[in-house]
């Protein structure tokens, strides 16, 4: 008797635990949806000007995917290089500072450029001398490493493996203070010669909560159901 109680409470356990990361999922599932939306109507808003994204952002508000306007100068000698794909494609995403009216530097995500062409000397004619306004999306900075999995930086290369703002500002001898504290990915308005290919931005999010939520269930539902033929054939 006292085998059989044992038993049930295990089952029990189990049955509260499947049935508790379910829910968890179905309320990622939700938070997943909201920022899927919010993101949405960010990209379709009208822009708004750097000064007002930097307002948001000094205040705690989310500016990820913010369309923005900004025009400045660009300083294609201090170029950082971001190791990616596209369309298949191994090479990097060139990171160049924008000079800007006040003299700060914003990093701006001109676009992709294949490996063998890492070089600027290789695509000298979209090195854009004059004055330029730039229409694109504003992406926060990130505060550490996102995972153990990603290789360290090689500044000695200039090879970033993860988008590391500050120290893609210190390497090229740029101020902490004298730095915008968020990228700008460029949109997809050509450069002259083709290169950088800009509006390299990903949107394309994982959303299997549902999917991870009916396997919980359904591995909660299948708990009854083996344990209730079990149950079944333990009667005399």
């Amino acid at each position: 008797m006292l085998r059989a109680s044992a038993h049930s409470s295990v089952l029990a356990i189990v049955f509260a635990i499947l049935i508790s990361l379910g829910t968890w999922q179905m309320q990622r599932l939700h938070w997943k949806e909201g920022l899927l939306q919010a993101i949405a109507e960010r990209r379709s808003a009208p822009p708004v000007t750097l000064a007002e994204v930097e307002r948001i952002s000094a205040g705690g508000g989310d500016i990820d995917y913010r369309t923005v306007n900004v025009s400045g100068t660009f300083d294609h000698s201090k170029e950082r290089h971001f190791f990616a794909t596209y369309n298949g494609r191994t090479g990097y995403y060139v990171f160049t500072p924008l000079t800007i009216a006040d003299g700060r530097a914003l990093f701006v995500n001109r676009g992709f450029v294949p490996f063998e062409l890492k070089d600027s000397s290789t695509r000298l004619a979209g090195e854009l001398p004059a004055s330029v306004a730039i229409h694109g999306l504003a992406r926060p900075k990130l505060a550490e490493k996102p995972s153990s999995l990603v290789p360290d930086n090689d500044l000695a290369k200039n090879i970033f493996y993860w988008k590391d703002l500050d120290t893609m500002a210190s390497s090229v001898g740029l101020p902490a203070e004298k730095v915008v504290p968020f990228f700008v990915d460029a949109d997809a308005t050509p450069n002259p010669g083709g290169l950088p290919i800009g509006g390299v931005t990903q949107f394309d999010l994982p959303n299997s909560h549902l999917q991870y939520a009916l396997t919980w269930y359904g591995l909660a539902g299948a708990l009854v159901v083996v344990s209730g033929v079990f149950l079944m054939r333990r009667k005399p």
